[in-house]
C-alpha cells in the first residue's frame, strides 16, 4: 500500500508538470521560465524601476531582496492550499478505481509547489551571489521555517480539501482568504507601518511570523525570535493534527459523496 501510494505520488507529481506546458514548444523548459520572470519582476520592476526602498536600509538592492523573500515563499504556501482544496474532486476518477490513502493526494501537489519553489529560489541565490550579498549561518535555519510553513499549508490544505467535497464553494471562498491573509502578512511593506494593535494581533498569525522570520534572515542578518517559531512550531501541528483528525471522521462521508 505505501510502495503504492509513493510510486503514484510521484507519477502525479511528474503528471502535473508535463500538464502545466502540455502542448507548448518549449515544454518543461518554461518551468524554469516563469520563476526567472517572477524574479526579474520583483528585482528589477519593484526594486528598481518603481524605486521600491527599504526603510532605514541605503542598499539598493534591500528591497528587492525583501520582496522576494517573502513572496517566492508565499507562492507556493498559497498555490499548495488553493490547489489542495479542489485534489479530491479532480482525482476522484483515481479515488474510485484505487485504494489510496486520500491525504497522500495532497503530497503531490506540495512536491510540484516545492519543486517549483527550489527552482526559484536558485535563482534568488544566483542573484544573491552575482550582487555580493553576504551569506551567514543564519540561513540554515532557513529550511527549518519552509518546513513548517508547508505542514501548515498541508494541514490547510487537507481540512479545505476535506470540507470542499460537501461544500462546492467552499474553494472560492479560499481564494478569497488567501488574498486578504496576503495583505495582513507583511510581504510588500514593512510591519512598522502597522497600528500597533493592528500588530499587536498579527504577531500571532503563522504567515506573519514565517514572513518575519524570512525577512530576519535575509535582510536584516539577524535570527527569528525563539519564542515565535514555538508558537509557530505548535500553531502548525495543532492545525496538522485538527485537520486530519477532522477527516479521519468525515473519510466514509468524502468518499460516500465523491
Amino acid at each position: 500500500m505505501a510502495a503504492l501510494s509513493a510510486h503514484l505520488i510521484w507519477d502525479l507529481t511528474k503528471r502535473d508538470f508535463s500538464e502545466r506546458f502540455a502542448g507548448s514548444i518549449l515544454g518543461a523548459i518554461w518551468a524554469f521560465i516563469w520563476p526567472l520572470v517572477n524574479l526579474f519582476i520583483y528585482i528589477v520592476i519593484f526594486g528598481q524601476f518603481m524605486g521600491g526602498r527599504l526603510p532605514g536600509s541605503s542598499d539598493v538592492y534591500a528591497y528587492s531582496i525583501y520582496l522576494s523573500v517573502g513572496l517566492i515563499p508565499w507562492t507556493c504556501f498559497a498555490a499548495s492550499i488553493s490547489r489542495s482544496s479542489t485534489v479530491f474532486l479532480e482525482k476522484k476518477h483515481i479515488i474510485s478505481k484505487v485504494d489510496v490513502s486520500l491525504p497522500s493526494l495532497l503530497v503531490f501537489i506540495n512536491l510540484s509547489e516545492i519543486i517549483t519553489f527550489i527552482i526559484t529560489n536558485a535563482f534568488l541565490f544566483c542573484f544573491l551571489v552575482v550582487t555580493n550579498y553576504e551569506f551567514s549561518l543564519k540561513l540554515l535555519l532557513f529550511p527549518f521555517i519552509f518546513f513548517l510553513q508547508q505542514i501548515l499549508a498541508f494541514g490547510l490544505g487537507l481540512l479545505s480539501a476535506t470540507l470542499t467535497v460537501f461544500l462546492r464553494d467552499l474553494k472560492e471562498v479560499v481564494g478569497i482568504i488567501l488574498q486578504l491573509w496576503f495583505w495582513f502578512t507583511p510581504i510588500v511593506y514593512v510591519s512598522g507601518i502597522l497600528p500597533d494593535v493592528v500588530r499587536s494581533v498579527l504577531v500571532f498569525s503563522p504567515t506573519f511570523i514565517i514572513t518575519e522570520s524570512y525577512h530576519r534572515i535575509f535582510v536584516f542578518n539577524d535570527y527569528p525570535a525563539v519564542t515565535s517559531l514555538v508558537i509557530l512550531t505548535a500553531i502548525t501541528h495543532v492545525i496538522l493534527l485538527a485537520s486530519y483528525a477532522l477527516f479521519r471522521a468525515l473519510e466514509k462521508d468524502v468518499r460516500d459523496f465523491l
